[in-house]
């Protein structure tokens, strides 16, 4: 048994079929099932311009408890009232089929934007799934490409920790592969993960847990956790929940590297470091505007250790920052200090850029505070794989 699949902490079922919605025989309905009802946390995307799944997903989970989650379909965003009955009618159908209310399923759908489900095959995929539920790696891979979109590979990961005395397991997969700059309040609407565990926890501290996770990680649209409580550890001392946050929070980051490795084109990916700020919000702040910057990622792109787009880039970030006071690394060399560049070998540099993974370190001089995020390089093949998304 594979240590990374979604059914590994214990109580839950899963199913991939496939329906006629993709246009290759791939499965594209998906259904992941807890025994008996979660607790059920998830945090969404603040875009304004989201999908009818997300509006759904919301009031549905606002009790904490929740038997599963169905995905299917294209975006369902911008469709009107009909998106809003669509999502509705796929929990109702989901619930008749394994025996809950629909208040206790979490719709979700990716794809594009603007067009109406194909009910008709989804319901039919619904049925068929609910039937082909099943507990092994088999069924959870089956799960992970029904959620899939434009993605190379599936994603997935997972941990165990010891919490009083008992074994606790974690394990998620996800989706988004044009995800080059994964946040949640970005444009970037279509990253979609689906977490798993066994621990006993409070509806509360579970979505407390997961949005501390998820924010120290790929903070990013529609993420969602079921906790089926099998494993008997509870996570009421805060001991507990911190040994549980900090394996979430593993298996998140694990997440957000694969997405991010899986950029639309992308040939790296790029880790962004940022210490030494004022604060935490002005920590992220800065990593995100260096992570989110074209100018920046064609940088990288190209192995050029254009420093000034990065200083650039921190210094748009709209929180306090002196470059006078920070200091760049690329790739392990220092490139600038003290508000000017440093002397460097920018030929031996460009060729360490030239890697699978590439390092980007800033220390801003201001304080105590430091994040981490993962992004990728921004290529050719990037924008013509968007260019032709739709037509």
């Amino acid at each position: 048994m594979t240590s990374q699949h979604l059914l590994w902490p214990r109580g839950f079922s899963a199913a991939g079929v496939y329906s006629g919605i993709k246009t290759r025989p791939t499965a594209d309905v998906g259904l992941l099932v807890c025994d008996t009802t979660a607790v059920g946390a998830a945090v969404f995307t603040t875009n304004k311009v989201c999908a009818a799944p997300v509006h759904v997903g919301r009031r549905h989970v606002a009790s904490g408890r929740l038997r599963g989650v169905v995905n299917s379909g294209n975006a369902n965003a911008c469709t009107g009232k009909q998106g809003q009955a669509d999502a509705l009618e796929m929990c109702r159908l989901t619930a008749d089929r394994i025996g809950c209310r629909p208040s206790e399923i979490l719709p979700s759908s990716t794809g594009i934007i603007g067009h109406h489900l194909p009910m008709p095959k989804i319901r039919r995929g619904i049925a068929a799934a609910a039937a082909a539920l099943g507990r092994t790696a088999h069924h959870a891979m089956l799960f992970c490409d029904a959620i899939l979109t434009t993605d190379t590979c599936r994603k997935c990961a997972a941990a165990e920790v010891k919490i009083g005395g008992k074994t606790v397991r974690i394990a998620g997969v996800c989706k988004g592969s044009g995800m080059i700059g994964p946040r949640l309040d970005s444009n970037h609407a279509t990253l979609l993960a689906y977490l798993t565990t066994d621990a006993q926890v409070t509806a509360p501290d579970l979505r407390e847990l997961l949005m501390s996770a998820s924010d120290h990680s790929f903070n990013a649209v529609t993420v969602c956790i079921l906790a089926s409580g099998q494993s008997g550890a509870d996570l009421h001392a805060p001991a507990a929940a911190r040994t549980f946050g900090a394996a979430l929070e593993q298996v998140c980051q694990d997440l957000a590297r694969q997405i991010a490795a899986d950029g639309e084109g992308a040939t790296k990916i790029v880790t962004i470091q940022v210490s030494g700020a004022k604060n935490e919000a002005a920590a992220k702040a800065i990593a995100r505007a260096i992570a989110n910057s074209p100018l920046v990622k064609c940088a990288m792109n190209g192995n050029d250790p254009n420093w000034g787009r990065i200083v650039s880039a921190a210094g748009m970030a709209g929180v306090p920052f002196d470059p006078q006071k920070c200091v760049l690394t690329l790739a392990g060399t220092v490139v600038f200090k003290s508000g000017q560049p440093v002397q460097f070998n920018a030929a031996a540099v460009s060729r360490t850029l030239n890697a699978k993974e590439v390092r980007v370190r800033l220390d801003c001089g201001l304080g105590r505070h430091a994040t981490t995020v993962w992004t990728c390089d921004l290529s050719k093949q990037y924008v013509t794989i968007n260019a032709d998304y739709h037509t």
